[in-house]
């Protein structure tokens, strides 16, 4: 089977899904990590981006790993740790421990309850995930919306996988463009086919990864297979959204002639006029692995060059297709 080829695995479904009444939209919640305003990097104009937490990916290279698990999870900044000693005192669990250099917790034992949260004084440690309703998050994207009118920006749902609560980011897309504003959908496109649809109904523009063509190594890499990502990419095509691919430029998995040369050959079959950005990998994410006590999978590996960050563009372009690089 070629890399572009798509096979007869079954079609991810929620047959469980909720319907949603009229008017039913405001009691739906979504489990939120971040609320970013005034990112340009995530559509057109300035927006506001919205993190939703929960992916079924696990990519080596993710800046975001506070994203990956839909549960709330209890991170700690060392920096600001004064070792006063009280979240050791609070935890009933006995999962927190002084270093010396800030604080260990034990995973294992942690249950994610906060308690050690609440008595930190330097807010050392926090809780990642919140829910929020509809109704909450639409009033907080609303605030800045004299600033998507004048860049012609507006709201983006990110994650972790947006398509993971596509029940609340269709209620939160319907309800944005009731109001006029742009929406963009952030996905890596593993989600089930039904869900995507009914977030598309309220969709503008989609910024989708295409990571690895080759299905052995993007399930090496990335935990899961390709497939319904390929699928998902056509409905997309097919859909009135606009569409651009995302493909991170990761040193060793993504950059090489072959996967390049196949992802443009896919990109090809979608449909006329599809834009590629090319991002560049990065390791401003590390960080957030030790807050998390969590090793950093890629451990050294370094950056593209810039020449062979021109090169892949310049392939993509003699494919017939325009390329960006959004750093």
């Amino acid at each position: 089977m070629s890399d572009c080829e798509l096979d007869t695995d079954p079609v991810l479904d929620d047959p469980d899904e909720p319907d949603m009444e009229a008017g039913a939209e405001h009691w739906l919640t979504g489990r939120i990590f971040n609320i970013q305003r005034f990112s340009t990097e995530d559509g057109p104009g300035i927006r506001t981006t919205v993190f939703l937490k929960g992916c079924p990916l696990t990519c080596l290279w993710c800046s975001n790993p506070e994203s990956q698990q839909t549960r709330r999870q209890l991170a700690h900044n060392d920096v600001l740790c004064d070792q006063c000693g009280r979240c050791v005192t609070a935890c009933s669990k006995q999962a927190i421990e002084l270093t010396g250099t800030g604080i260990r917790v034990n995973r294992d034992l942690c249950d994610n309850c906060g308690d050690c949260v609440q008595v930190c004084g330097p807010r050392s440690l926090r809780m990642i995930g919140d829910d929020k309703t509809v109704d909450e998050v639409v009033e907080e994207v609303l605030r800045d919306r004299l600033y998507y009118r004048s860049s012609q920006g507006g709201v983006t749902c990110s994650g972790g996988e947006p398509l993971m609560q596509a029940p609340f980011v269709a209620a939160l897309f319907e309800r944005c463009q009731e109001a006029g504003l742009h929406t963009t959908l952030d996905t890596t496109g593993h989600g089930s086919t039904k869900g995507l649809k009914s977030v598309l109904r309220y969709t503008n523009l989609v910024l989708f990864d295409l990571k690895v063509m080759d299905d052995a190594l993007h399930r090496k890499t990335t935990g899961i297979t390709n497939r319904q990502i390929l699928r998902n990419a056509r409905v997309v095509a097919d859909s009135p959204a606009q569409m651009i691919i995302r493909m991170p430029l990761i040193p060793g998995v993504s950059d090489t002639d072959a996967n390049v040369t196949a992802t443009a050959r896919f990109v090809q079959q979608l449909r006329p006029g599809i834009v590629v950005n090319v991002l560049p990998y990065h390791r401003f994410g590390m960080n957030k692995y030790n807050m998390l006590d969590r090793p950093y999978p890629l451990g050294d590996a370094q950056p593209l060059s810039h020449e062979r960050v021109a090169q892949i563009v310049g392939m993509f372009e003699a494919a017939g297709l325009a390329c960006e690089i959004v750093t």
